[in-house]
């Protein structure tokens, strides 16, 4: 292909991925729920040549290498996939999430700009060879998994059952439950959280954890809440990864008095969730898990979200909005 697109494609996109949490309690690797509210937004357009180029990498602490950086090593995955490699393409990215705080930036990050790549070729591909796109960039920035990048793409929550090749189905939920989220400034980044995860576990260990995925499904597809808060129990990445979080314990203590039926890290943390049953009472947790983090000598910002249904979404660009954001 050539940099020159038919007149039926879009010159310049604009795509937009929600936050997610990743784990979802006890389903480490494998379960995932995309949510509303802050997301990544990247911009694609053809340009003349054939390179990637990164305008904006979107934060300072990010690189400004395209080899490097999770947006572009997901758009020329696509562009390849595609059949368009030698097609330029200059990226422009808005961090709307914050850097490793378990709230899937990276994730979102890569699938708005596999997203994005990908309506400039008319979307040829089909849903898990595109997440297939953004897992390569994903491996490389935070690790080989698939559950904060498949709700990101697929909106709402999402199984994971494989990942060679990418496999993954959203989960039947009957009744959206609220969410309480609490993120303590404290950076964890996802390489050293899952370093500390045990190599090897007891039969007993397993056991329960297969109970806690199984009965988290079952919770959000009859709708029962009290199951869902029961079910939020994880037996393997909570246990090692919480002394790493002062205060997360009694965040959650205060979470549940102030109303919420549970909660746990959000993906590798420090994000902290807790479920609720209305939006004030999230509103009431997350204060408390604030005032919690708080008491611990963390400062701590909330937010209170539901389940975002629609995951990532792009829509074509005029000339003239493409420096403006």
């Amino acid at each position: 292909m050539s940099a020159s697109a038919p007149t039926s494609l879009p010159q310049a996109v604009e795509a937009f991925s929600p936050g997610s949490i990743g784990n979802l309690g006890p389903g480490l690797d494998v379960l995932g729920c995309a949510v509303t509210g802050a997301g990544d937004r990247v911009r694609a357009r053809r340009i003349e040549g054939t390179s990637i180029v990164l305008e904006d990498p979107g934060h300072p602490s990010l690189p400004t290498d395209p080899a490097k950086h999770a947006c572009a090593i997901a758009a020329d995955a696509v562009r390849r996939a595609c059949g368009a490699s030698d097609v330029g393409l200059a990226l422009r990215v808005h961090k709307g999430l914050p850097l490793s705080a378990g709230q899937g930036g990276s994730a979102a990050s890569a699938v708005a700009a596999a997203v994005a790549t990908h309506a400039l070729f008319g979307e040829p591909l089909d849903a898990m060879t595109l997440l297939g796109c953004a897992l390569e960039a994903e491996s490389l920035v935070a690790g080989r998994h698939l559950d904060n990048l498949a709700p990101s793409l697929l909106g709402g929550v999402v199984t994971v059952l494989g990942i060679d090749p990418c496999d993954a189905v959203r989960v039947p939920v009957r009744t959206a439950p609220w969410f309480a989220l609490a993120h303590p400034q404290l950076e964890v980044r996802t390489a050293e959280a899952r370093a500390v995860l045990p190599q090897f576990l007891p039969r007993a260990t397993c056991i329960a954890q297969l109970a806690s995925v199984s009965a988290l499904v079952t919770a959000l597809a009859s709708g029962d809440l009290a199951l869902l808060g029961r079910s939020l129990v994880d037996h393997i990445a909570e246990p090692a990864r919480a002394p790493r979080v002062p205060g997360f314990a009694d965040a959650l203590t205060a979470a549940r008095a102030a109303g919420a039926v549970g909660g746990s890290f959000s993906g590798s943390g420090p994000t902290t969730f807790a479920v609720c049953d209305t939006e004030s009472t999230a509103t009431r947790v997350a204060t408390a898990m604030q005032r919690a983090y708080e008491a611990a000598g963390l400062a701590c910002g909330t937010r209170v979200v539901t389940i975002d249904d629609t995951g990532a979404r792009w829509h074509a660009l005029a000339d003239h909005a493409w420096e403006v954001w």
